[in-house]
C-alpha cells in the first residue's frame, strides 16, 4: 500500500540545512566549578590496567542480590506494554538496563541500529541512513564494513546510546525473508567477515556491539513459534559458521538469540547453541540477550545460557529472584550471567568513557554513506555500453518512477531510520529518504531537460520516454521485519511499467531499489540495470555518479538472483497454521512450545551451492557484477600446506581504472559429500588501465573443512582439492588441483 500524498511530502521535504541543524541547541553557559570526584573514582575496579574479567570480579563482590537481578533484564520499551516505573530513565531507544550508580557502572542504553540509529526524532536528533546491510555487503569490502560500523558507533554515542542492536548476519537461505536487507548475503564466510569488521569498528567507539539473530532465524512468518529443523553438520557449516567468523573477527560483547526454536528448543533457551557451542566451543565471554519478547522461561533459559531478558522482566525479574531464594537457581549460575554483563561494559569501554551527547558530523557522515553506496551499486546489465551515460551526446532524459523526483525507499521494521525533519514514522510505513534521483541526474547535465513521470500510468510514462534520448526507470520493492514477501516480483505493476517504457525507448535503464533479489521478466528488453539496494541518505548522488561514470562500479552480488521462485529450495514460505498464537502473550508463558516446523532439507546447499548442486540456471549468480572496464586472470599457483596459499595475476584489460573483486572457490574431495564449490577467499584489486597485479591469499583451513557430527568438530578430508579463481561463482577461468592430507 502506497503512502498518501501529504505523508509523502512530509517525509521528503527536509533540506541539508535542516539536517545540519538537527540536534544543535546551543545555550550560553556560565563557567562551572569542577565537579567533585565520585566516591568510586579510585575504587579497585576503576583501574584500567586490569583486565575486564578482573574488574568485573571486583564489582561482583560489592553487589546486592537486587542489583544483580536488575542487570538481568530491561526496563521496558516505549510502545511495548504498559510503561515501567523506570521508563523515564531511558533514552527513547529499544530498551535499557539499569546501571549501579554508587559503583560507577553506567546504564546500558540500547538502540536498534541496523543501518543507522533508530528513533532519533524522538530525541530531536538526526541519524544518517547508510545503505542496507545486504547492499553494503555487495562491496565485499572490509574497510567499508569498518567505516559503516564506526559511523553508527559515533552517532549512537552522540545521541546518548552505548549499545547497538545491529549486527545481523543470518545468511540468505530464504530470499523472501522480510529482513534479508538487514543481513550480509548468502555465504557464511563473506557474511561473517563483513559483520565482524563492522562490529570491531563499532565497538572501537566505546559501544557494546551485538551480533544477531542467533540462529537460523530465516523467515518472519510465524517467527515466534516456528521450529527450525536442521542437522548438526548443516547448522555448523552454514548459519553458525557466519556467527563463528563474525565473533572471531569482531569480538562483540553481546549476542542476541532469536525468536524461533532450533530442533525443538527455543533459541533463547537452547543449551546446545548458547552454552555448548557459543560459550564453550567458541569461548564467547560476552552476554546473551533475548530478542524482544523472545524469552519463554526462567529456569530453562537461565540454565541454557541466556543472560539478559529484553525488553522487560517477565522471567528474569521477580520470578528469577524467587528461584534464587528457593535454591532452584544457584548463586554460581546467577553470578555467571551478571559477570558477563559487567565484563562487557568494561571491555567495550562503557565504564571508562561515559556518554556525552554531542552533535554528529552530518556532512562527513553523509559523505561516508555516499561512498559506501558507490561501492555497493551492482551493474547487472550494460548492453551496447549504454552506460556510462555520455554527457555530450544526451540532449534529454526521462526519469520515471514513484518518488523518483523526491527520494529513495528504505527498509522497515526495527531497522527503520527516521528521515530528517519528519518525525518518527508509524510502524511499517513506507519511508523514502530525501535524496532525489531527478535532481541528482539533472545536476550532471544542466543544459539537458530532465522530464519526470511517476509511472502511475505506464502508457503516459512510455509516451514521455519515447521523446527522450534515454529513459531511467526507478523501481522499488519494500521489505520489512514482521513479514515475508509473497514472491520476488516487483510490486504495484512495476514490471509492466518497465516493459512499456522499454518498448517505447530501447535506451532504457532500470535502477532497482530493493531489499532482496527480484525477478526480471523485462530483462531482455532494457539496455542497462543497476542494483542500488536501499541506498541510504545520499543514494541518489551515488547512483548519478555511477550512471555518468564518475564512479566505476565494482560491487558484486552477495546473493544469487534466481530466475523464479520455482527454482528455490522451498517454492513457498512455510507459514503458521490457522489460529496460531504467534506474537501473542501465550507464546511467552513458561513452557510454551513452537506450533509448527520448517525442515531445512536443502542442508548444506544454501544460495549458490543449491543452484550449483541442482544444476539450475540463475538470473545473476553469486559474486556477479559488471564494470566499465574489463579484467583478465592468469598464472594460478597453489601451494599446499596446513594453510594453502593461492597466487594469481589480475590485469585491467580496459581503458578505465577500476576495482576487481577477485574470488577464490574450492571444490572439496568427493568423499566430503559437499556441494560443488564454496567461496574460500577474495581480494579487492585496484588497477589502472593496462596494469597487472599479483594476488596472494592464504586460505584458512577451516574454510576447507567439514563439520564432523560424530566427532563434534571440524576436520579436513584428505584428498584432491580443486581451487578456482575468477570474477564470479560462475566465471572461474583458472583452476588447479592439489592434494591435502
Amino acid at each position: 500500500m502506497r503512502l498518501s500524498t501529504p505523508w509523502r511530502k512530509t517525509i521528503l521535504t527536509a533540506t541539508v540545512g535542516t539536517i545540519a541543524a538537527a540536534g544543535t541547541l546551543v545555550t550560553a553557559q556560565s563557567p562551572r566549578r569542577p565537579r567533585p570526584e565520585p566516591p568510586y573514582a579510585h575504587a579497585a575496579w576503576m583501574n584500567k590496567s586490569l583486565s575486564p574479567d578482573e574488574r568485573a570480579d571486583l564489582v561482583m563482590k560489592e553487589l546486592t542480590l537486587d542489583e544483580k537481578i536488575d542487570l538481568l533484564h530491561g526496563q521496558g520499551m516505549p510502545g511495548w506494554g504498559p510503561p515501567k516505573p523506570n521508563a523515564h530513565l531511558g533514552n527513547g531507544g529499544a530498551g535499557f538496563v539499569l546501571g549501579i550508580e554508587r559503583l560507577g557502572i553506567p546504564f546500558i542504553q540500547m538502540s536498534d541500529a541496523a543501518y543507522g540509529v533508530r528513533s532519533s526524532a524522538m530525541n530531536g536528533r538526526y541519524s544518517t541512513a547508510l545503505p542496507s546491510n545486504v547492499g553494503a555487503a555487495a562491496s565485499w569490502d572490509t574497510q567499508s564494513a569498518c567505516d559503516y560500523g564506526a559511523l553508527i558507533g559515533r552517532e549512537l554515542r552522540a545521541q546518548g546510546y552505548n549499545m547497538t542492536l545491529g549486527g545481523g548476519v543470518n545468511i540468505t537461505r530464504e530470499p523472501r525473508n522480510g529482513r534479508t536487507f538487514e543481513y550480509q548475503g548468502e555465504d557464511p564466510i563473506l557474511a561473517g567477515t563483513l559483520v565482524g569488521n563492522r562490529i570491531k569498528c563499532e565497538q572501537a567507539q566505546n559501544v557494546i556491539g551485538d551480533i544477531k539473530h542467533y540462529a537460523v532465524n530465516d523467515q518472519e512468518s510465524g517467527r515466534n513459534e516456528v521450529d527450525s529443523i536442521i542437522d548438526k553438520r548443516s547448522l555448523h557449516e552454514t548459519d553458525l559458521l557466519a556467527f563463528e567468523i563474525g565473533i572471531a573477527v569482531g569480538n562483540p560483547q553481546a549476542v542476541m538469540c532469536s525468536y524461533n526454536a532450533i530442533n525443538g528448543d527455543y533459541a533463547c533457551e537452547n543449551k546446545y547453541t548458547l552454552t555448548d557451542v557459543l560459550k564453550k566451543d567458541w569461548g564467547f565471554k560476552g552476554f546473551v540477550l533475548s530478542d524482544w519478547g523472545g524469552t519463554h522461561s526462567t529456569l530453562k533459559a537461565s540454565a541454557a545460557g541466556l543472560d539478559n531478558e529484553e525488553p522487560g522482566e517477565n522471567f528474569f525479574g521477580d520470578s528469577y529472584k524467587k528461584a534464587v531464594d528457593e535454591g532452584k537457581i544457584s548463586q554460581a549460575e546467577l553470578d555467571d550471567h551478571v559477570h558477563r554483563i559487567l565484563r562487557a561494559e568494561f571491555a567495550a569501554g562503557l565504564v571508562d568513557n561515559p556518554i556525552q551527547k554531542s552533535v554528529v558530523d552530518v556532512m562527513g557522515d553523509l559523505e561516508t554513506a555516499q561512498r559506501i553506496e558507490e561501492n555497493s551499486i551492482v551493474l547487472l546489465k550494460n548492453s551496447n555500453h549504454i552506460l556510462p551515460l555520455d554527457r555530450n551526446a544526451i540532449k534529454s532524459i526521462a526519469v520515471i518512477g514513484d518518488h523518483a523526483d523526491m527520494g529513495m525507499i528504505s527498509g522497515g521494521g526495527s531497522a527503520q531510520v527516521d528521515p530528517p525533519g519528519a518525525g518518527s514514522p508509524a510502524w511499517l510505513s513506507h519511508v523514502w529518504f530525501p535524496t532525489s534521483p531527478q535532481k541528482s541526474i539533472g545536476a550532471k547535465i544542466p543544459p539537458a531537460p530532465i522530464k519526470f513521470n511517476s509511472g502511475a500510468d505506464p502508457a503516459a510514462a512510455a509516451a514521455m520516454a519515447k521523446t527522450c534520448d534515454v529513459a531511467i526507470v526507478f523501481v522499488d520493492q519494500w521489505t520489512s521485519e514482521g513479514m515475508d514477501l509473497p514472491n520476488l516480483s516487483l510490486p504495484d505493476n512495476q514490471d509492466a511499467l518497465i516493459a512499456a517504457v522499454a518498448a517505447a525507448n530501447p535506451k532504457t535503464i532500470v535502477v532497482l531499489e530493493t531489499g532482496t533479489a527480484v525477478t526480471m521478466p523485462w530483462l531482455d528488453q532494457v539496455g542497462g540495470v543497476l542494483e542500488a539496494w536501499y541506498s541510504g541518505s545520499r543514494g541518489a548522488e551515488a547512483v548519478a555518479n555511477v550512471l555518468f561514470g564518475d564512479v566505476n562500479p565494482s560491487a558484486k552480488l552477495p546473493m544469487t538472483f534466481p530466475k523464479s521462485e520455482a527454482d528455490l529450495p522451498h517454492t513457498t514460505v512455510v507459514k503458521p497454521p490457522p489460529h496460531s498464537q504467534d506474537a501473542s502473550p501465550v507464546m511467552r508463558m513458561e513452557g510454551a512450545k513452537p506450533s509448527f516446523s520448517v525442515t531445512y532439507d536443502e542442508g548444506l546447499k544454501v544460495g549458490y551451492k543449491w543452484y550449483d548442486a541442482e544444476k539450475k540456471p540463475v538470473l545473476f549468480p553469486f559474486g556477479f557484477g559488471l564494470s566499465y572496464t574489463t579484467y583478465s586472470y592468469s598464472d594460478l599457483k597453489v601451494t599446499a600446506g596446513a594453510s594453502p596459499t593461492v597466487t594469481f595475476k589480475v590485469k585491467n584489460t580496459g581503458s578505465r581504472a577500476g576495482v576487481e573483486i577477485a574470488q577464490i572457490y574450492a571444490a572439496l574431495p568427493e568423499s566430503a559429500q559437499e556441494p560443488p564449490k564454496r567461496l574460500v577467499g577474495w581480494s579487492r584489486v585496484s588497477l589502472a588501465p593496462g596494469e597487472s597485479k599479483e594476488v596472494s591469499l592464504t586460505i584458512d583451513p577451516k574454510y576447507l573443512s567439514i563439520f564432523d557430527e560424530a566427532g563434534d568438530k571440524w576436520k579436513l578430508v584428505a584428498g584432491s582439492y580443486h581451487f578456482m579463481v575468477g570474477g564470479s561463482s560462475q566465471d572461474l577461468p583458472l583452476t588447479k588441483a592439489i592434494s591435502l592430507n
